[in-house]
Protein backbone atom coordinates (compact mmCIF):
# COMPACT_ATOMS: atom_id res chain seq x y z
CA UNK A 1 0.00 0.00 0.00
CA UNK A 2 1.31 3.61 -0.50
CA UNK A 3 2.26 5.69 1.78
CA UNK A 4 -0.35 8.28 2.67
CA UNK A 5 -0.04 10.50 5.53
CA UNK A 6 3.68 11.37 4.78
CA UNK A 7 5.25 14.64 6.37
CA UNK A 8 4.96 16.45 2.91
CA UNK A 9 1.40 15.43 2.78
CA UNK A 10 0.27 16.75 6.06
CA UNK A 11 1.88 19.75 5.75
CA UNK A 12 0.61 20.53 2.80
CA UNK A 13 -3.00 19.62 4.10
CA UNK A 14 -2.12 21.79 7.60
CA UNK A 15 -1.25 24.97 4.98
CA UNK A 16 -4.53 24.20 3.53
CA UNK A 17 -6.43 24.39 6.68
CA UNK A 18 -4.24 27.28 8.29
CA UNK A 19 -4.88 29.33 5.47
CA UNK A 20 -8.99 28.85 4.58
CA UNK A 21 -10.32 27.06 7.66
CA UNK A 22 -10.97 30.33 9.15
CA UNK A 23 -13.06 31.40 6.01
CA UNK A 24 -14.80 27.74 6.39
CA UNK A 25 -15.86 29.08 9.69
CA UNK A 26 -17.39 31.96 8.61
CA UNK A 27 -19.47 30.53 5.59
CA UNK A 28 -21.07 28.24 8.13
CA UNK A 29 -21.55 30.60 10.28
CA UNK A 30 -23.88 32.26 7.29
CA UNK A 31 -25.87 29.54 6.76
CA UNK A 32 -26.85 29.63 9.89
CA UNK A 33 -27.76 33.58 9.80
CA UNK A 34 -29.46 33.17 6.79
CA UNK A 35 -31.98 30.47 8.01
CA UNK A 36 -32.89 32.38 11.16
CA UNK A 37 -33.51 35.48 8.59
CA UNK A 38 -35.69 32.90 6.46
CA UNK A 39 -37.67 31.62 9.54
CA UNK A 40 -38.01 35.31 10.20
CA UNK A 41 -39.81 35.91 6.92
CA UNK A 42 -37.39 36.67 4.35
CA UNK A 43 -38.20 35.20 0.80
CA UNK A 44 -35.25 32.68 -1.05
CA UNK A 45 -34.96 35.10 -4.22
CA UNK A 46 -32.36 35.71 -6.45
CA UNK A 47 -29.58 38.18 -5.60
CA UNK A 48 -30.14 41.38 -6.56
CA UNK A 49 -26.22 42.35 -6.03
CA UNK A 50 -25.44 39.96 -8.63
CA UNK A 51 -27.55 40.76 -11.06
CA UNK A 52 -24.39 41.83 -13.46
CA UNK A 53 -23.17 39.05 -13.56
CA UNK A 54 -26.16 37.31 -14.52
CA UNK A 55 -26.49 39.89 -17.21
CA UNK A 56 -23.11 39.91 -18.09
CA UNK A 57 -21.55 38.01 -20.87
CA UNK A 58 -18.53 35.35 -19.72
CA UNK A 59 -17.96 31.56 -20.22
CA UNK A 60 -16.37 28.94 -18.05
CA UNK A 61 -13.47 27.16 -19.41
CA UNK A 62 -13.52 24.86 -22.04
CA UNK A 63 -13.51 21.41 -20.56
CA UNK A 64 -10.23 19.05 -20.98
CA UNK A 65 -10.21 16.59 -23.29
CA UNK A 66 -10.84 13.53 -20.63
CA UNK A 67 -14.27 15.44 -19.60
CA UNK A 68 -15.62 16.60 -22.71
CA UNK A 69 -18.17 13.32 -23.11
CA UNK A 70 -19.69 12.28 -19.06
CA UNK A 71 -23.07 10.90 -20.93
CA UNK A 72 -22.51 7.96 -18.05
CA UNK A 73 -20.86 8.68 -14.66
CA UNK A 74 -21.12 5.62 -12.09
CA UNK A 75 -21.42 6.80 -8.46
CA UNK A 76 -19.69 4.46 -5.41
CA UNK A 77 -17.43 4.88 -3.05
CA UNK A 78 -13.51 4.04 -2.85
CA UNK A 79 -13.83 0.83 -1.42
CA UNK A 80 -11.51 -1.08 -3.41
CA UNK A 81 -13.25 -4.05 -5.32
CA UNK A 82 -15.72 -1.44 -5.85
CA UNK A 83 -13.57 0.96 -7.17
CA UNK A 84 -12.08 -1.77 -9.73
CA UNK A 85 -15.90 -2.41 -10.60
CA UNK A 86 -16.37 1.32 -11.67
CA UNK A 87 -13.66 1.83 -13.25
CA UNK A 88 -14.30 -1.23 -15.58
CA UNK A 89 -18.04 -0.77 -15.85
CA UNK A 90 -17.66 1.38 -19.48
CA UNK A 91 -19.03 4.29 -17.77
CA UNK A 92 -16.93 7.73 -19.28
CA UNK A 93 -16.71 9.32 -15.18
CA UNK A 94 -16.23 6.91 -11.68
CA UNK A 95 -17.60 9.53 -9.26
CA UNK A 96 -14.69 8.43 -6.38
CA UNK A 97 -17.06 8.99 -3.64
CA UNK A 98 -15.39 10.48 -0.15
CA UNK A 99 -18.75 11.74 1.06
CA UNK A 100 -22.24 10.57 1.27
CA UNK A 101 -21.44 7.27 0.50
CA UNK A 102 -18.69 6.89 2.37
CA UNK A 103 -18.60 6.25 6.93
CA UNK A 104 -15.62 8.65 7.23
CA UNK A 105 -13.88 6.14 9.80
CA UNK A 106 -10.30 7.38 10.14
CA UNK A 107 -9.72 3.86 7.86
CA UNK A 108 -11.76 4.88 5.19
CA UNK A 109 -10.48 7.64 4.82
CA UNK A 110 -6.94 6.53 4.62
CA UNK A 111 -7.76 3.61 2.70
CA UNK A 112 -9.90 5.24 0.24
CA UNK A 113 -6.82 7.86 -0.70
CA UNK A 114 -4.86 4.51 -0.91
CA UNK A 115 -7.01 2.65 -3.51
CA UNK A 116 -8.00 6.23 -5.23
CA UNK A 117 -3.28 6.07 -5.66
CA UNK A 118 -3.25 3.32 -7.04
CA UNK A 119 -6.10 3.72 -9.39
CA UNK A 120 -5.25 6.70 -10.81
CA UNK A 121 -1.83 4.97 -11.40
CA UNK A 122 -3.46 1.66 -13.16
CA UNK A 123 -2.40 -0.93 -10.56
CA UNK A 124 -5.27 -0.83 -8.66
CA UNK A 125 -6.06 -5.42 -7.48
CA UNK A 126 -7.89 -6.78 -5.21
CA UNK A 127 -8.89 -10.73 -4.44
CA UNK A 128 -11.95 -11.59 -2.03
CA UNK A 129 -11.79 -13.62 0.91
CA UNK A 130 -13.58 -16.21 -1.23
CA UNK A 131 -10.73 -16.13 -3.83
CA UNK A 132 -11.87 -14.22 -5.96
CA UNK A 133 -9.31 -12.09 -8.28
CA UNK A 134 -10.02 -8.04 -9.07
CA UNK A 135 -8.10 -5.74 -11.75
CA UNK A 136 -8.29 -3.61 -14.59
CA UNK A 137 -9.39 -4.67 -18.07
CA UNK A 138 -7.41 -4.50 -20.92
CA UNK A 139 -10.53 -4.34 -23.64
CA UNK A 140 -12.40 -0.99 -21.49
CA UNK A 141 -11.27 2.33 -21.00
CA UNK A 142 -11.14 2.86 -17.31
CA UNK A 143 -13.52 5.75 -16.24
CA UNK A 144 -11.99 9.14 -15.78
CA UNK A 145 -11.67 9.67 -11.93
CA UNK A 146 -13.67 12.56 -10.45
CA UNK A 147 -13.36 12.45 -7.10
CA UNK A 148 -16.16 14.17 -4.37
CA UNK A 149 -14.94 15.25 -1.27
CA UNK A 150 -16.85 15.75 2.03
CA UNK A 151 -18.39 18.93 2.43
CA UNK A 152 -17.39 22.09 3.87
CA UNK A 153 -19.54 21.11 6.86
CA UNK A 154 -17.76 18.21 8.15
CA UNK A 155 -14.53 17.66 10.17
CA UNK A 156 -11.69 15.34 10.66
CA UNK A 157 -10.57 15.05 13.75
CA UNK A 158 -7.57 12.34 13.08
CA UNK A 159 -5.65 15.14 11.55
CA UNK A 160 -6.06 18.00 14.29
CA UNK A 161 -4.61 21.30 13.24
CA UNK A 162 -3.44 23.91 15.94
CA UNK A 163 -5.66 22.00 18.29
CA UNK A 164 -8.66 22.07 16.65
CA UNK A 165 -9.99 19.12 13.95
CA UNK A 166 -9.20 19.90 10.15
CA UNK A 167 -11.85 20.66 7.57
CA UNK A 168 -12.54 17.40 6.25
CA UNK A 169 -12.95 18.21 2.99
CA UNK A 170 -9.49 19.77 3.26
CA UNK A 171 -8.04 16.95 4.10
CA UNK A 172 -9.77 14.96 1.22
CA UNK A 173 -9.06 17.27 -1.65
CA UNK A 174 -5.59 18.12 0.19
CA UNK A 175 -4.57 14.25 -0.23
CA UNK A 176 -5.90 13.38 -3.42
CA UNK A 177 -4.19 16.69 -4.92
CA UNK A 178 -0.76 16.37 -3.34
CA UNK A 179 -0.12 12.77 -4.36
CA UNK A 180 -1.61 12.02 -7.98
CA UNK A 181 -2.12 15.72 -9.86
CA UNK A 182 1.78 14.86 -11.28
CA UNK A 183 0.49 11.02 -12.31
CA UNK A 184 -2.74 12.46 -13.70
CA UNK A 185 -1.67 15.14 -15.73
CA UNK A 186 0.87 12.55 -17.48
CA UNK A 187 -1.42 10.46 -18.20
CA UNK A 188 -3.66 12.87 -19.81
CA UNK A 189 -6.23 13.45 -17.30
CA UNK A 190 -6.31 15.84 -14.02
CA UNK A 191 -7.36 16.06 -10.98
CA UNK A 192 -11.38 16.70 -11.02
CA UNK A 193 -13.78 17.04 -8.58
CA UNK A 194 -17.27 16.83 -7.66
CA UNK A 195 -18.07 19.47 -4.81
CA UNK A 196 -21.03 18.40 -2.82
CA UNK A 197 -23.35 20.96 -0.19
CA UNK A 198 -22.36 24.21 -1.22
CA UNK A 199 -25.43 26.97 -0.27
CA UNK A 200 -23.85 30.11 -1.68
CA UNK A 201 -21.60 31.14 -4.03
CA UNK A 202 -19.30 32.52 -1.48
CA UNK A 203 -18.83 28.96 -0.81
CA UNK A 204 -17.47 28.53 -4.14
CA UNK A 205 -15.30 31.08 -4.32
CA UNK A 206 -13.65 29.68 -1.38
CA UNK A 207 -13.15 26.37 -3.51
CA UNK A 208 -11.82 28.36 -6.31
CA UNK A 209 -8.92 29.99 -3.63
CA UNK A 210 -8.41 26.74 -2.32
CA UNK A 211 -7.76 25.58 -6.38
CA UNK A 212 -5.50 28.05 -7.25
CA UNK A 213 -3.60 28.12 -3.85
CA UNK A 214 -3.20 24.39 -4.06
CA UNK A 215 -1.68 24.68 -7.80
CA UNK A 216 0.25 28.06 -7.06
CA UNK A 217 1.75 26.11 -4.17
CA UNK A 218 2.77 22.51 -6.00
CA UNK A 219 3.60 24.43 -9.43
CA UNK A 220 0.66 23.17 -11.38
CA UNK A 221 -0.38 25.91 -14.19
CA UNK A 222 -3.73 27.74 -13.16
CA UNK A 223 -6.90 26.23 -13.98
CA UNK A 224 -5.65 22.79 -14.12
CA UNK A 225 -7.96 21.76 -11.57
CA UNK A 226 -12.39 21.38 -12.71
CA UNK A 227 -15.00 21.03 -11.01
CA UNK A 228 -18.26 20.40 -10.91
CA UNK A 229 -21.02 21.29 -8.41
CA UNK A 230 -23.99 19.44 -6.64
CA UNK A 231 -26.84 21.78 -6.86
CA UNK A 232 -28.71 20.09 -3.98
CA UNK A 233 -29.31 22.78 -1.79
CA UNK A 234 -32.42 25.37 -2.12
CA UNK A 235 -30.09 28.39 -1.65
CA UNK A 236 -27.74 27.25 -4.29
CA UNK A 237 -30.64 26.56 -7.02
CA UNK A 238 -30.63 30.28 -6.54
CA UNK A 239 -27.00 31.24 -7.07
CA UNK A 240 -25.96 28.87 -10.01
CA UNK A 241 -24.60 31.40 -12.46
CA UNK A 242 -22.51 33.11 -9.72
CA UNK A 243 -21.58 29.42 -8.54
CA UNK A 244 -20.26 28.86 -11.78
CA UNK A 245 -18.52 32.70 -12.38
CA UNK A 246 -16.91 31.99 -8.95
CA UNK A 247 -15.05 28.99 -10.24
CA UNK A 248 -14.95 29.81 -14.07
CA UNK A 249 -11.58 28.82 -14.41
CA UNK A 250 -11.78 25.45 -12.96
CA UNK A 251 -15.86 25.10 -13.29
CA UNK A 252 -16.74 21.60 -15.31
CA UNK A 253 -20.56 21.89 -15.09
CA UNK A 254 -23.48 21.09 -12.34
CA UNK A 255 -25.43 18.31 -11.25
CA UNK A 256 -29.00 18.16 -10.58
CA UNK A 257 -29.25 15.27 -7.70
CA UNK A 258 -32.91 14.26 -5.98
CA UNK A 259 -32.86 12.80 -2.30
CA UNK A 260 -30.22 16.19 -0.98
CA UNK A 261 -32.22 18.84 -3.07
CA UNK A 262 -35.83 17.44 -1.34
CA UNK A 263 -33.93 16.97 2.15
CA UNK A 264 -32.29 20.56 1.68
CA UNK A 265 -36.17 22.14 0.61
CA UNK A 266 -37.75 20.56 4.12
CA UNK A 267 -34.57 22.04 6.45
CA UNK A 268 -34.61 25.30 4.76
CA UNK A 269 -38.26 26.14 4.83
CA UNK A 270 -39.34 23.53 8.21
CA UNK A 271 -40.96 26.16 10.08
CA UNK A 272 -42.88 27.56 6.68
CA UNK A 273 -46.03 25.74 7.18
CA UNK A 274 -48.18 23.58 5.14
CA UNK A 275 -47.39 24.96 1.83
CA UNK A 276 -43.64 23.46 1.93
CA UNK A 277 -45.03 20.16 3.50
CA UNK A 278 -44.06 17.44 0.94
CA UNK A 279 -45.99 13.93 0.14
CA UNK A 280 -43.95 10.33 0.12
CA UNK A 281 -40.68 10.84 -0.96
CA UNK A 282 -41.29 8.19 -3.87
CA UNK A 283 -43.83 10.30 -5.04
CA UNK A 284 -41.55 13.53 -5.34
CA UNK A 285 -39.86 12.52 -9.15
CA UNK A 286 -38.35 14.82 -11.21
CA UNK A 287 -41.26 15.63 -12.95
CA UNK A 288 -42.34 17.37 -10.24
CA UNK A 289 -43.54 20.99 -10.92
CA UNK A 290 -40.97 22.79 -8.32
CA UNK A 291 -37.81 19.63 -9.40
CA UNK A 292 -39.32 20.42 -13.38
CA UNK A 293 -38.15 24.10 -12.53
CA UNK A 294 -34.78 23.40 -11.00
CA UNK A 295 -33.62 21.21 -13.71
CA UNK A 296 -34.60 23.38 -16.38
CA UNK A 297 -33.13 26.32 -15.22
CA UNK A 298 -29.58 23.95 -14.31
CA UNK A 299 -29.82 22.61 -17.69
CA UNK A 300 -29.68 26.31 -19.59
CA UNK A 301 -27.75 28.06 -17.01
CA UNK A 302 -25.08 25.88 -17.52
CA UNK A 303 -25.23 25.32 -21.59
CA UNK A 304 -25.49 29.55 -21.43
CA UNK A 305 -22.43 29.27 -20.11
CA UNK A 306 -20.46 26.73 -21.62
CA UNK A 307 -20.71 24.05 -18.71
CA UNK A 308 -22.19 20.64 -18.42
CA UNK A 309 -25.34 20.00 -17.24
CA UNK A 310 -25.26 16.54 -15.51
CA UNK A 311 -28.32 14.56 -14.51
CA UNK A 312 -29.70 12.52 -11.75
CA UNK A 313 -28.95 9.19 -9.99
CA UNK A 314 -30.43 5.90 -11.05
CA UNK A 315 -30.04 4.26 -7.92
CA UNK A 316 -32.01 0.81 -9.00
CA UNK A 317 -29.88 -2.72 -8.27
CA UNK A 318 -30.98 -4.74 -10.64
CA UNK A 319 -31.94 -8.64 -9.45
CA UNK A 320 -30.89 -11.19 -11.64
CA UNK A 321 -33.21 -13.57 -9.50
CA UNK A 322 -36.29 -11.48 -9.81
CA UNK A 323 -36.38 -10.49 -13.78
CA UNK A 324 -39.69 -8.95 -13.45
CA UNK A 325 -38.92 -6.62 -11.45
CA UNK A 326 -35.95 -5.79 -12.56
CA UNK A 327 -37.49 -5.34 -16.32
CA UNK A 328 -40.17 -2.98 -14.63
CA UNK A 329 -37.29 -0.86 -13.09
CA UNK A 330 -35.25 -0.67 -16.14
CA UNK A 331 -37.78 1.08 -18.21
CA UNK A 332 -38.48 3.39 -15.23
CA UNK A 333 -34.59 4.29 -15.28
CA UNK A 334 -34.77 4.23 -19.16
CA UNK A 335 -37.63 6.80 -19.13
CA UNK A 336 -36.15 9.15 -16.70
CA UNK A 337 -32.93 8.93 -18.41
CA UNK A 338 -34.61 9.87 -21.82
CA UNK A 339 -36.57 12.81 -20.28
CA UNK A 340 -32.66 14.30 -19.33
CA UNK A 341 -31.05 13.61 -22.71
CA UNK A 342 -34.48 15.27 -24.33
CA UNK A 343 -34.39 18.03 -21.77
CA UNK A 344 -30.08 19.28 -22.62
CA UNK A 345 -28.67 17.46 -19.93
CA UNK A 346 -24.83 16.20 -21.44
CA UNK A 347 -25.25 12.95 -18.97
CA UNK A 348 -26.44 11.12 -15.77
CA UNK A 349 -25.57 9.25 -12.97
CA UNK A 350 -26.22 5.62 -12.46
CA UNK A 351 -25.01 3.82 -8.93
CA UNK A 352 -24.65 0.29 -10.26
CA UNK A 353 -22.74 -0.74 -13.53
CA UNK A 354 -25.68 -2.83 -15.28
CA UNK A 355 -27.21 0.48 -15.43
CA UNK A 356 -24.35 1.86 -17.52
CA UNK A 357 -25.47 0.27 -21.03
CA UNK A 358 -29.25 1.46 -20.48
CA UNK A 359 -27.96 4.79 -19.68
CA UNK A 360 -25.53 5.06 -22.29
CA UNK A 361 -27.73 3.92 -25.14
CA UNK A 362 -30.46 6.40 -24.18
CA UNK A 363 -27.67 9.09 -24.82
CA UNK A 364 -26.26 7.46 -27.97
CA UNK A 365 -29.65 7.77 -29.28
CA UNK A 366 -29.83 11.60 -28.41
CA UNK A 367 -26.24 12.65 -29.09
CA UNK A 368 -25.02 10.35 -32.13
CA UNK A 369 -21.14 11.41 -32.61
CA UNK A 370 -21.41 14.29 -30.40
CA UNK A 371 -19.36 14.09 -27.08
CA UNK A 372 -21.77 16.45 -25.62
CA UNK A 373 -25.12 18.60 -26.44
CA UNK A 374 -23.67 22.09 -25.24
CA UNK A 375 -25.36 23.63 -28.36
CA UNK A 376 -28.79 23.42 -26.91
CA UNK A 377 -29.37 26.60 -24.89
CA UNK A 378 -32.62 26.50 -24.16
CA UNK A 379 -33.34 30.14 -24.17
CA UNK A 380 -36.96 29.55 -24.19
CA UNK A 381 -36.57 28.18 -20.87
CA UNK A 382 -37.62 31.16 -18.11
CA UNK A 383 -37.44 30.41 -14.42
CA UNK A 384 -38.94 32.27 -11.40
CA UNK A 385 -38.21 32.23 -7.78
CA UNK A 386 -42.21 31.58 -7.13
CA UNK A 387 -41.53 28.27 -9.48
CA UNK A 388 -38.63 26.94 -7.76
CA UNK A 389 -40.52 27.35 -4.73
CA UNK A 390 -43.70 25.80 -5.67
CA UNK A 391 -43.92 22.78 -3.80
CA UNK A 392 -47.46 22.98 -3.18
CA UNK A 393 -48.50 21.75 -6.61
CA UNK A 394 -46.56 18.31 -5.93
CA UNK A 395 -49.01 15.50 -6.73
CA UNK A 396 -49.27 12.92 -3.99
CA UNK A 397 -50.19 12.50 -0.51
CA UNK A 398 -48.88 11.36 3.15
CA UNK A 399 -48.88 7.38 3.53
CA UNK A 400 -48.67 5.02 6.62
CA UNK A 401 -46.58 3.35 4.35
CA UNK A 402 -44.53 6.31 3.71
CA UNK A 403 -43.78 6.88 7.58
CA UNK A 404 -43.01 3.38 7.99
CA UNK A 405 -40.43 3.15 5.49
CA UNK A 406 -38.91 6.30 6.01
CA UNK A 407 -38.36 4.99 9.55
CA UNK A 408 -37.15 0.89 7.85
CA UNK A 409 -34.81 2.65 5.41
CA UNK A 410 -33.69 5.60 7.45
CA UNK A 411 -32.70 3.02 10.61
CA UNK A 412 -31.00 0.82 7.84
CA UNK A 413 -28.93 2.88 6.60
CA UNK A 414 -28.09 4.56 10.06
CA UNK A 415 -26.79 0.93 11.04
CA UNK A 416 -25.10 0.42 7.56
CA UNK A 417 -23.03 3.73 7.82
CA UNK A 418 -22.13 3.40 11.67
CA UNK A 419 -20.53 -0.39 10.33
CA UNK A 420 -18.30 1.58 8.26
CA UNK A 421 -20.46 1.12 4.95
CA UNK A 422 -21.52 4.65 3.18
CA UNK A 423 -23.20 2.86 -0.19
CA UNK A 424 -26.08 0.83 1.59
CA UNK A 425 -28.06 -2.07 -0.67
CA UNK A 426 -31.26 -1.56 1.02
CA UNK A 427 -34.40 -3.06 -1.01
CA UNK A 428 -33.18 -3.04 -4.53
CA UNK A 429 -31.69 0.61 -4.34
CA UNK A 430 -28.38 1.87 -4.05
CA UNK A 431 -28.50 4.07 -0.95
CA UNK A 432 -26.15 6.94 0.40
CA UNK A 433 -26.65 9.81 3.55
CA UNK A 434 -29.15 11.26 1.35
CA UNK A 435 -31.49 8.36 1.84
CA UNK A 436 -31.56 8.92 5.53
CA UNK A 437 -31.58 12.78 5.53
CA UNK A 438 -34.90 12.92 3.74
CA UNK A 439 -36.60 10.02 5.20
CA UNK A 440 -36.10 11.34 8.94
CA UNK A 441 -36.31 15.21 7.74
CA UNK A 442 -39.72 14.58 6.34
CA UNK A 443 -40.77 12.71 9.36
CA UNK A 444 -39.48 15.61 11.38
CA UNK A 445 -42.01 18.11 8.79
CA UNK A 446 -44.73 15.63 8.83
CA UNK A 447 -44.53 15.63 13.32
CA UNK A 448 -44.42 19.13 13.50
CA UNK A 449 -47.29 19.87 10.91
CA UNK A 450 -49.61 17.50 12.63
CA UNK A 451 -49.38 16.15 8.81
CA UNK A 452 -52.72 14.19 8.06
CA UNK A 453 -52.25 10.73 6.59
CA UNK A 454 -54.22 9.40 3.75
CA UNK A 455 -55.46 6.90 6.08
CA UNK A 456 -56.67 10.28 8.63
CA UNK A 457 -53.93 8.99 10.70
CA UNK A 458 -52.11 12.15 11.95
CA UNK A 459 -48.10 12.04 12.24
CA UNK A 460 -47.47 12.39 15.69
CA UNK A 461 -44.00 11.55 17.80
CA UNK A 462 -45.98 8.64 19.54
CA UNK A 463 -46.75 7.15 16.05
CA UNK A 464 -43.20 7.11 14.90
CA UNK A 465 -42.06 5.87 17.93
CA UNK A 466 -44.37 3.38 17.59
CA UNK A 467 -43.40 2.66 14.01
CA UNK A 468 -39.53 2.55 15.02
CA UNK A 469 -40.50 -0.27 17.63
CA UNK A 470 -42.17 -2.38 15.08
CA UNK A 471 -38.96 -1.73 12.43
CA UNK A 472 -36.53 -2.72 15.21
CA UNK A 473 -38.12 -5.89 16.34
CA UNK A 474 -37.95 -6.98 12.63
CA UNK A 475 -33.88 -6.13 12.45
CA UNK A 476 -30.77 -7.41 13.78
CA UNK A 477 -26.79 -7.06 13.56
CA UNK A 478 -24.48 -3.98 15.26
CA UNK A 479 -25.14 -1.05 15.74
CA UNK A 480 -28.56 -1.91 15.68
CA UNK A 481 -29.24 0.12 19.11
CA UNK A 482 -27.53 3.23 18.14
CA UNK A 483 -28.97 3.42 14.53
CA UNK A 484 -32.87 3.46 16.50
CA UNK A 485 -31.44 6.16 19.02
CA UNK A 486 -29.60 8.21 16.66
CA UNK A 487 -32.47 8.02 13.96
CA UNK A 488 -35.29 9.16 16.77
CA UNK A 489 -33.13 11.59 17.93
CA UNK A 490 -32.92 13.45 14.13
CA UNK A 491 -36.41 13.05 13.68
CA UNK A 492 -37.95 13.68 16.50
CA UNK A 493 -35.73 15.90 18.80
CA UNK A 494 -37.10 20.00 18.59
CA UNK A 495 -33.86 21.39 17.60
CA UNK A 496 -33.17 19.76 13.69
CA UNK A 497 -30.04 19.17 13.52
CA UNK A 498 -28.22 20.42 10.10
CA UNK A 499 -26.88 16.95 9.08
CA UNK A 500 -27.36 13.68 10.83
CA UNK A 501 -23.69 12.51 9.89
CA UNK A 502 -22.97 15.35 12.47
CA UNK A 503 -24.02 13.49 15.58
CA UNK A 504 -22.85 10.12 13.49
CA UNK A 505 -19.72 11.13 13.37
CA UNK A 506 -19.17 11.32 17.32
CA UNK A 507 -20.64 7.35 17.18
CA UNK A 508 -17.47 6.13 15.35
CA UNK A 509 -13.87 5.38 15.33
Amino acid sequence: MPEILTPEAVDFVTDLNRTFAPRRDELIAARAARRVELAGGRKLDFLPETASIRDAQWQVAPAPPALTDRRVEITGPTERKMAINALNSGAKVWLADLEDANTPHWHNVVSGQENLYDAVRGTIVHTSPEGKHYALRSDVRPATIVMRPRGWHLDERHLPVDGRPAVGALVDFGLYFFHNVRELLARGSGPYFYLPKMESHLEARLWNDVFTYAQERLGIPHGTIRATVLIETVPAAFEMEEILYELRDHASGLNAGRWDYLFSLIKTFRDAGEEFVLPDRNSVTMTAPFMRAYTELLVRTCHKRGAFAMGGMAAFIPNRRDPEVTAAALEKVRADKSREAGDGFDGSWVAHPDLVPVCQAVFDEVLGKRPNQLDKLRPEVRVTADQLLDVKSTPGEATFAGVRSAVDVGVRYIQSWLSGNGAAAIHNLMEDAATAEISRSQLWQWVHNGTVLSDGQVVTAALVREVLADVRSELSGDHLDAACELFEQVALDDHFVDFLTLPAYDKID
